[in-house]
């Protein structure tokens, strides 16, 4: 398929779910920890591809709140992991001119991750291209959850006026309170499920499924991901100019 893209409408804010390394491993005969080193490789990729296309914003889903069920081994090596590509990529945030930012209950990541992500964030602030944020120790109930929490605050607090508020006024308290939703939500390995991603921010998201595991998610699928959205007719709820 051409890499050719002209007159297709580019999603402002892609979201994906990186689902499937582990499998990808054990396809290949290998360990689940070469899943994630590969996966990580793929992050590369699409990163660099999405903000040469124009992409404002990319979301990926790094790190869940489930995950820590994971065996302690394989936590322990996405940790390091983490650790490594926050240190490593510096320099293509900024050769991409990329700026980085983080959502999710940071504050129970370990010190070092959480030293490398703000190093990251304040090296990158000033850049003027695409937003890449991972979602790490991320849930969507949850992030409802934390933003139910500080809107109690304020309104014991007397800064918010509960006779006022609606759904704009709520989502200032999410985690990218400054974000668009997502446009395309894109999920690997073949699962019909969001699993608790940004489940406030998909309301209206345009799906797109694929069998293939993250590693082998590259720049064809994302073109083929992106094309399929270009075909969408988004009506919000609405009706189209047929009234259908």
């Amino acid at each position: 398929m051409s890499d050719d893209l002209t007159g297709v409408t580019i999603p402002r804010h892609i979201a994906i779910i990186m689902d499937g390394n582990g499998r990808w491993a054990e396809q290949h005969k290998m360990s689940r920890v070469n899943g994630h080193r590969r996966g990580a490789e793929t992050v590369r990729e699409i990163t660099r591809e999405c903000a040469r296309l124009g992409v404002k914003r990319l979301t990926l889903y790094a790190f869940s709140q489930e995950n820590w069920k994971r065996p302690k081994y394989e936590i322990s090596y996405l940790m390091r992991l983490l650790k490594k590509y926050l240190a490593n990529e510096r320099k293509e945030f900024m050769d991409n001119n990329i700026v980085f930012t983080a959502i999710g209950r940071l504050g129970e990541l370990s010190d070092g991750v959480n030293g490398e992500l703000t190093k990251l964030v304040e090296m990158s602030k000033n850049n003027t291209g695409m937003t890449l944020c991972l979602a790490l120790n991320y849930g969507g109930r949850a992030e409802i959850v934390d933003a139910a929490r500080a809107m109690a605050r304020d309104v014991l607090g007397g800064r918010c006026d509960l006779s006022k508020l609606d759904e704009g006024g709520f989502a200032k308290y999410l985690y990218a309170s400054d974000a668009d939703d997502p446009d395309l939500l894109i999920r690997t390995g073949g699962e019909m499920r969001v699993s608790n991603f940004l489940l406030w921010q998909i309301s209206y998201a345009e799906i797109w499924v694929t069998p293939l595991f993250w590693p082998d998610f590259g720049k064809k699928e994302l073109y083929d991901a992106i094309r399929d959205f270009s075909t969408r007719e988004r009506r919000f709820g609405g009706l189209n100019s047929n009234g259908r």
